[in-house]
């Protein structure tokens, strides 16, 4: 009996022992995020939808951490963001560097998607380069999604005179964009502690390190990014 209790307090002290690691692990991970923003050179920013709610931007254009924001715009052929039009005028007022995005889905004509995002997305109301947000193929193979979108894309450069920055997660570009993107700017999606890698090795431009992080003046979690490297806002400056 004395040996059982002793081995149950053993069990006990190190089932603590691996609850402390997890916590401190968790910790690190929050505090690097944090302190990456505070005191790295990289340039962060946000993106944004109605899923945040009503936005403080005052406050968040207090903080000065965050230096560009991505705002949903559209999404398919007919849905707009319920608060895009608020966050675009007050992001602009606070002093962010401000671009639209729409969500692209596959299965939905790629004109009407192109007209819905055009209705919204106005030229005159962006610093940054349309983002296209993609990351579904709608149950298509590989190859026709990529001849969808890949026409989508053409309408966006043709009606904007620009390439847009396409987002994407790390295994989605891996599995169905990989080599057939060369041309164009990414923001790589992925939540760990450091940054991906592609399969492919290629260089991209942005890094969406986190879906849960936390602003002053947004209430929940907001999704942060940030610029890779040498990286800058100049590489997506809105050519007007």
């Amino acid at each position: 009996m004395k040996r059982l209790l002793v081995f149950i307090a053993v069990c006990c002290l190190f089932a603590d022992f691996a609850l402390a690691q997890e916590d401190s692990i968790a910790v690190t991970r929050i505090k690097s995020d944090v302190l990456c923003e505070d005191t790295c050179s990289h340039i962060h920013g946000i993106d944004l939808s109605h899923y945040q709610g009503s936005v403080f931007w005052e406050t968040i254009g207090d903080n000065t951490k965050m230096t560009y924001v991505y705002l949903k715009a559209t999404e398919g052929g007919d849905r707009i963001d319920a608060q895009f039009e608020r966050n675009i005028e007050l992001a602009h007022r606070y002093g962010l560097k401000v671009g639209s995005y729409h969500f692209y889905r596959p299965l939905t004509d790629q004109q009407k998607q192109l007209q819905n995002f055009m209705s919204q997305c106005l030229p005159d109301e962006q610093d940054l380069v349309p983002m296209i947000d993609i990351e579904s193929t709608g149950g298509l193979s590989t190859d026709v999604f990529c001849d969808s979108l890949f026409y989508f894309l053409d309408l966006v450069e043709e009606a904007y005179h620009q390439k847009p920055l396409l987002y994407t997660f790390r295994n989605f570009y891996n599995r169905h964009l990989q080599g057939k993107v060369d041309d164009y700017k990414l923001m790589i999606a992925m939540y760990t502690d450091v940054p991906p890698v592609l399969a492919d090795d290629r260089d991209y431009t942005m890094w969406q390190y986190t879906a849960k992080g936390r602003i002053t003046g947004i209430h929940g979690f907001v999704d942060k990014s940030r610029f890779m490297g040498s990286h800058n806002l100049r590489e997506i400056q809105f050519k007007h």
